[in-house]
């Protein structure tokens, strides 16, 4: 669980804020003062920090200072009235990881502290270069040839200053190799800043990167210091740049000619210092030929290149991964490693895993969630990575897919005739998000931690979706017979002899 302090002299809102983050399932300390929080941070140092820029005593600012000058890998997370507003800009050019005004809604609140968890996970998670499993952090699996030159290349790469290029296909592990150069470098104590250029509207990217100033736009009602400029003095890692709008590449070229960058509706640039690591699993040559992408920023990028080797050219790993994602994911679940055959491992090994070592991670992890306490079987691994099940019918997987497909669109015509009003998305999404849940319950037996994780999503978020779908466990006379218990998930709604979880 993920450590939280709060400083904030007014009471009511600290203990608040305190329960509420208390339900999202994080660890909460609280200080009255700057002092006091930083004496937690010396001596109990948190994940992250939410801090009041309006304090007795030690104010805002110098609290952040001396955190700051504590532990600069801590992302503090500032809240500020509009008069305060100027102080936690200049406090984000220092490094804090982002502010939010008073008074704001709780579901941004949330969303910034579940980026500033994960943005502390990551540069405090070692990335371990072919080593053991289960040390702290993450691993970097591999000992083949290829696997050996990517390591000497991060050893090169990481202490210089130099722009790199990560190119793979989609599941090699960019991203951790990005994080490993960051953690070798002489910018490790500062921040390291992830953008993946295609989960951010193309409409909201080029402000999300670089900032705006007051009236830059409607909404703009005060300036906002963009992620780039958050980084400064650290990394910033362009995720998916082959995909980055054509219009906001000049303003990355621009960041790398001259080290500066212009907010929205500002008139004069201002100079950053920040480490340029890019990751794409586009072939950037055609994109040239296509003039989806700059010439001029194509060879800025690759000073310096990595190429990440796709999992069928390093097969010779594939049992070290196989062995390592058993052993953490049994751990993360709870369950004894139920072990695999060599006949299941074959498979995986012939396989062409298109998603490479993600797609076997996933597999891996879905295996497990469904295993019974007996060693993988190839017959589990054939369905789960294949997917030629034919339940019976003889059909095509893309049969299946069509049949599907039409009686999906049957339902949502049928459904879409009885409602009244506007809405209707949210209405589907729901309906749908609540069958979802309802099933993958059913298949886990009711285990929320492993519903959790096979959906992608937390416990707290899985719990309040129970609530809101009204889901129950519902059981039988006949159930409640040890030999024949079984869980149902259902809305309550629909039977009335249900117990609430």
């Amino acid at each position: 669980m993920h450590k939280i302090l709060i400083i904030d002299d007014d009471d009511q809102l600290r203990m608040s804020f305190q329960k509420l983050l208390e339900e999202e399932d994080y660890i909460v300390d609280i200080a009255p003062s700057g002092e006091t929080g930083v004496e937690i941070v010396k001596n109990q140092p948190p994940d992250i920090v939410v801090l009041d820029m309006r304090l007795p005593g030690m104010n805002g600012f110098e609290t952040f200072q001396s955190i700051h000058h504590l532990a600069p890998k801590i992302p503090v997370i500032i809240m500020t009235a509009f008069g305060t507003t100027e102080t936690a800009i200049e406090a984000i050019k220092m490094g804090a990881f982002d502010y939010i005004l008073k008074p704001f809604e709780i579901p941004e609140m949330l969303a910034i502290i579940k980026q500033a968890v994960e943005a502390s996970r990551l540069m405090h998670s070692p990335v371990n270069l072919d080593t053991q499993p289960f040390n702290d952090g993450d691993v970097m699996i591999g000992k083949s040839k290829p696997m050996q030159d990517i390591y000497k290349a991060i050893g090169r790469v990481a202490p210089t200053d130099a722009t790199v290029l990560i190119r793979g296909e989609s599941g090699t592990g960019k991203e951790l190799v990005a994080r490993a150069i960051y953690q070798h470098s002489t910018r490790s104590n500062k921040p390291f800043i992830i953008i993946n250029c295609v989960a951010i509207p193309e409409t909201l990217l080029e402000s999300e990167l670089f900032g705006y100033e007051k009236g830059a736009f409607t909404g703009a009602s005060h300036r906002r210091v963009g992620k780039i400029e958050q980084a400064n003095g650290g990394t910033v890692f362009l995720d998916e740049i082959g995909d980055m709008p054509f219009t906001i590449q000049a303003k990355i070229l621009r960041l790398l000619q001259e080290k500066s960058l212009e907010r929205l509706g500002a008139r004069t640039a201002v100079s950053v210092n920040v480490r340029i690591i890019a990751a794409t699993n586009r072939n950037l040559e055609n994109a040239l030929k296509e003039g989806t992408f700059r010439e001029d920023l194509y060879y800025r990028l690759k000073v310096v290149t990595i190429s990440l080797p796709p999992l069928r050219e390093r097969q010779e790993d594939i049992k070290l991964l196989i062995d390592f994602f058993m052993g953490q994911f049994s751990a993360e679940l709870g369950i004894k490693n139920p072990g695999i055959t060599k006949e299941a491992e074959q498979i995986l090994s012939n396989d062409p895993l298109p998603g490479n070592v993600r797609e076997l991670s996933n597999t891996i992890l879905k295996v497990l969630i469904f295993n019974t306490g007996i060693p993988v079987s190839s017959e589990v691994i054939s369905q789960a990575v294949i997917g030629k099940v034919n339940f019976g019918n003889g059909d095509k997987g893309d049969d299946n897919d069509d049949q599907s497909r039409k009686l999906v669109k049957k339902w949502i015509q049928n459904y879409i005739s009885t409602q009244k009003g506007n809405n209707l998305y949210e209405k589907c999404l729901d309906k749908f998000s609540a069958i979802l849940i309802s099933e993958i319950m059913n298949i886990t037996g009711g285990n929320r931690t492993k519903a959790a994780k096979l959906l992608g999503i937390s416990r707290p978020t899985l719990h309040a979706k129970l609530e809101k779908f009204g889901l129950t466990v519902t059981t039988s006379m006949k159930e409640l017979d040890p030999q024949k218990n079984s869980w149902h998930y259902q809305n309550k709604k629909d039977k009335p002899t249900t117990k609430k979880v």
